[in-house]
C-alpha cells in the first residue's frame, strides 16, 4: 500500500489503501489547508514529476531540495563531519540519485528535524539510507503522521548527536522546536542549523520568530527570550535557515542578539 503525502505541506502518512480523510498538520493554526481542497500524492508519483537540486551551501554543508518546488519548499542539509554525517531537516522527494549523492559524501549516521512541518518523508529517507535513527523532540510526538521504530523521541533541553553536533530544544514555533549546533563547522567558527525555529530574514542579516508564518501569528516575549537564553551558551558565526541561500554567513551570534532586541521592541507596549 502507498504512504500518501499531503500536497500542501509534504507530510507523509502511514501506508493505507486510500488517502487519509484530512491532514492535521495543515488544519493546525501554524499551517493552512490548500485553497483548492486537500490533495494527495505518493513517493512514486513525486519521483515521476520531480528531481532533486543538490548543491553545496558551504564547506561540508550540502543542500537538497525538490525541483520544481513542492509543498513548503524547504531544502534539507547534509552536514558532513568526521564525527558522523547528519541529515538536517527533510523534504518530501526521495530519489535514487539523491541517496547515491549522500552515500558518495559518506552517507548519513542520523536524521534530525527541526519541527513537524519538515517531517515530510523522514521514514522513507531513513529506510533508503539504511535505517538510520531519526531524532525528534518528544514534545512534538503528536505530530508524527507515520510512526516508525526508526524514530527516537528524545526528552530534555539538549542532546549530543555526536562529538561535534548538539540538538537544542528552543520551543517557540512548536513546543519541541529544535535547532542543531555544529561547533566544528566552518573552520571551527561554528554554525547553527535553525530551520525556521529561528527564521533567517530576507535581508540575510537578521532573524525573526513566529508561531505561524503563513498566518502571521507572532511569538510572545517569553517564547523569544527563551530561545535567546537557550542559544546563549553556544558559539556560532553562521545560521543556516530552511530555504536555499537564506543564510546569515558572518557575525550570526551578534545578529541574533540584535534581532531579539528588535523583535521585543516591536511587540512591546
Amino acid at each position: 500500500m502507498p504512504a500518501f503525502t499531503c500536497v500542501q505541506c509534504g507530510t507523509q502518512f502511514t501506508e493505507s489503501a486510500a488517502p487519509p480523510p484530512h491532514c492535521p498538520i495543515c488544519e493546525d493554526d501554524r499551517q493552512y489547508v490548500r485553497w483548492h481542497g486537500q490533495a494527495w500524492t505518493t513517493t512514486d508519483e513525486l519521483r515521476e514529476t520531480h528531481t532533486l537540486r543538490i548543491a553545496d551551501e558551504a564547506e561540508w554543508i550540502t543542500g537538497m531540495g525538490a525541483v520544481p518546488d513542492f509543498a513548503i519548499r524547504q531544502r534539507a542539509l547534509l552536514l558532513q563531519s568526521p564525527a558522523g554525517n547528519v541529515m538536517w531537516d527533510c523534504q518530501a522527494v526521495v530519489t535514487d540519485e539523491g541517496v547515491a549523492e549522500i552515500e558518495a559524501r559518506g552517507g548519513a549516521a542520523a536524521i534530525a528535524i527541526s519541527h513537524p512541518h519538515y517531517y515530510t518523508s523522514m521514514v522513507e529517507w531513513s529506510e533508503a539510507l539504511g535505517g538510520v535513527p531519526i531524532w525528534l523532540h518528544a514534545d512534538d510526538r503528536q505530530w508524527v503522521m507515520r510512526p516508525s521504530p526508526l524514530i527516537r523521541h528524545w526528552e530534555g533541553e539538549t542532546l549530543a548527536l555526536n562529538a561535534e553536533m548538539t540538538l537544542v530544544r528552543c520551543g517557540g514555533h512548536f513546543p519541541g522546536g529544535q535547532v542543531l549546533h555544529w561547533g566544528a563547522a566552518l573552520g571551527r567558527r561554528g554554525a547553527l542549523m535553525s530551520g525556521d525555529i529561528v527564521m533567517v530574514a530576507t535581508d540575510r542579516r537578521s532573524l525573526s520568530f513566529m508561531y505561524s508564518f503563513p498566518n502571521y501569528i507572532p511569538l510572545n516575549r517569553r517564547a523569544v527570550e527563551t530561545i535567546a537564553a537557550r542559544l546563549e551558551p553556544y558559539r556560532f558565526d553562521a545560521i543556516f535557515g530552511a530555504w536555499w541561500d537564506l543564510v546569515v554567513r558572518t557575525d550570526a551570534k551578534a545578529a541574533l542578539a540584535r534581532s531579539v532586541a528588535r523583535y521585543l521592541r516591536a511587540i512591546g507596549d
